[in-house]
C-alpha cells in the first residue's frame, strides 16, 4: 500500500508540474491573442497586425508546446483513473475521488480554454490574410487604374497630334490644288490670246474693220457730246436772260 500511495502522489505531483506549466504558456498564449486584437483595433487597415514571420512562428511554436503538455497532462490523468481502477478492491477512498475529478476538470477547462484561444487567434489570421489579399489586389487595381489612364492620355494626345497633321496635310494639299488650277487656267488664257492675235494676223480686213467700227463708236459719243453740251448752253443763256 505504500507503494502505491507513493505512486499517487507522484502522479499527483507531476499533474500539478504539468498544470502549472500549462496555466503559464495559458497566459502568455491569451496575451498573444490579445496582441492581435489590440493591434487590429488600434492600427489602420494599411498597417500589419503583427511582424508576420515572428508572430506566426510564436503561434506555431507556443500552440505546440501547449498540446504537448496537455497530451502529457491526460496521460496522467489516465494514469491517476488507472490506479483508482487498480485499488478498487479496497475501494477508493471520497478525497481520492474528488482528487482525481479536479484533475480531471482542470484537464478540461485548459483544453477547452487553449482551443477557444487558438481558434480566435486562427480567424484573426485569417482575417489579415484576406485583408492583405483585398490590400494587395485593390494596389494592383490603382496601380494598373493609374498606368492605363497615362497611357490613355498618351494615346489621346497622339491621337490630337495625327489629326493636326491630317489637317495640315490636307491645306497643303489643297494649296497645291488651287496653284495648279491657277496655273491651268493662266495656260488657258494664254492660249486662248494666241489664237486671237494669230486670227487678227490670218484676217487683217477683219481687224481693219474692226478699228473703223471702234473709230465711229468714238465719233458718234464725240457728236453726241456736242449736241448735248450745246443743248446745255443754250439752256443756260435761256434761264438767265
Amino acid at each position: 500500500m505504500a507503494e502505491m500511495g507513493n505512486l499517487w502522489e507522484d502522479l499527483r505531483k507531476q499533474a500539478r508540474q504539468l498544470e502549472n506549466e500549462i496555466d503559464l504558456k495559458l497566459v502568455s498564449f491569451s496575451k498573444l491573442g490579445t496582441s492581435y486584437t489590440s493591434h487590429r483595433d488600434g492600427d489602420s487597415d494599411t498597417s500589419p497586425l503583427l511582424n508576420r514571420s515572428s508572430s506566426e512562428h510564436m503561434f506555431d511554436t507556443m500552440a505546440m508546446e501547449i498540446e504537448q503538455l496537455l497530451t502529457k497532462l491526460t496521460q496522467v490523468n489516465d494514469r491517476m483513473v488507472e490506479y483508482t481502477q487498480n485499488i478498487s478492491l479496497s475501494s477508493p477512498s471520497a478525497a481520492l475521488l474528488h482528487t482525481l475529478q479536479r484533475h480531471r476538470d482542470i484537464l478540461q477547462d485548459y483544453t477547452h480554454e487553449f482551443q477557444k484561444t487558438r481558434a480566435n487567434i486562427t480567424a484573426l489570421r485569417e482575417r489579415e490574410d484576406l485583408l492583405g489579399s483585398v490590400r494587395r489586389e485593390i494596389s494592383t487595381y490603382k496601380n494598373s487604374t493609374g498606368l492605363s489612364r497615362r497611357t490613355e492620355l498618351y494615346l489621346k494626345e497622339n491621337d490630337h497630334i495625327r489629326n493636326s497633321e491630317r489637317l495640315v496635310d490636307e491645306q497643303i494639299s489643297i494649296a497645291i490644288a488651287t496653284k495648279e488650277n491657277l496655273t491651268s487656267q493662266n495656260k488657258v488664257l494664254s492660249s486662248i490670246t494666241q489664237r486671237v492675235n494669230s486670227l487678227a494676223n490670218r484676217f487683217p480686213i477683219i481687224n481693219s474693220l474692226v478699228q473703223r467700227i471702234n473709230l465711229r463708236k468714238r465719233r458718234d459719243s464725240i457728236i453726241l457730246g456736242c449736241v448735248v453740251g450745246v443743248c446745255i448752253i443754250l439752256l443756260l443763256l435761256y434761264m438767265f436772260h
